[in-house]
């Protein structure tokens, strides 16, 4: 089975058992509702499935707690381990939307058909993702995740195709 990052414990908070959790997902209030079953994945140790009790925001954590770890001995080994959900606990996506997992990895090519390089990276910046474009012999490459720049995403064919406005390669 496949298994798809949702956040990673970053540490503890207060003695209750409640875990600060940076999340990288569009859908927290889905991903950690309560009742709802994460993985916590730590290395060297097989994955552990948990049920949501409860989760509330704090400054720009998700602060989560889990069924039966009341306490903060029980959830102390689980600081740092990457919380993940399954394959099949992902939503169909409108048109036009795409997960993480789907656009990492792609090749980018420009109108012409030249290759630019690969995706390795999204970040969230706010107003929209930026891409890094990973190039042979260059430095990186950001390109704003808009319409003015990304023409077309190809999943079946592995690639992006976007117009190189001027100005994105300085």
């Amino acid at each position: 089975m496949n298994y798809y990052q949702i956040g990673k414990i970053v540490n503890t908070h207060g003695i209750k058992g409640e875990v600060r959790v940076q999340a990288i997902t569009d859908f927290p209030e889905k991903r950690f509702a309560p009742g709802a079953t994460v993985y916590a994945f730590q290395k060297g140790k097989d994955p552990v499935a948990l049920t949501v009790k409860s989760h509330r925001k704090h400054k720009q954590f998700d602060l989560l707690s889990f069924e039966g770890m009341e306490d903060i001995n029980l959830v102390e080994p689980l600081k740092q381990a990457d919380l993940k959900i399954a394959e099949d606990q992902q939503d169909d996506l409108a048109d036009g939307e795409y997960y993480y997992h789907q656009i990492v990895g792609l090749n980018v090519v420009d109108l012409d058909g030249n290759s630019i390089g690969k995706i390795k990276e999204i970040m969230e910046s706010g107003a929209n993702d930026v891409w890094v474009i990973q190039r042979a012999g260059k430095k990186d490459l950001l390109i704003p995740a808009i319409k003015d720049v990304v023409k077309d995403v190809q999943i079946e064919n592995q690639q992006v195709i976007i117009d190189m406005l001027d100005g994105l390669d300085d």
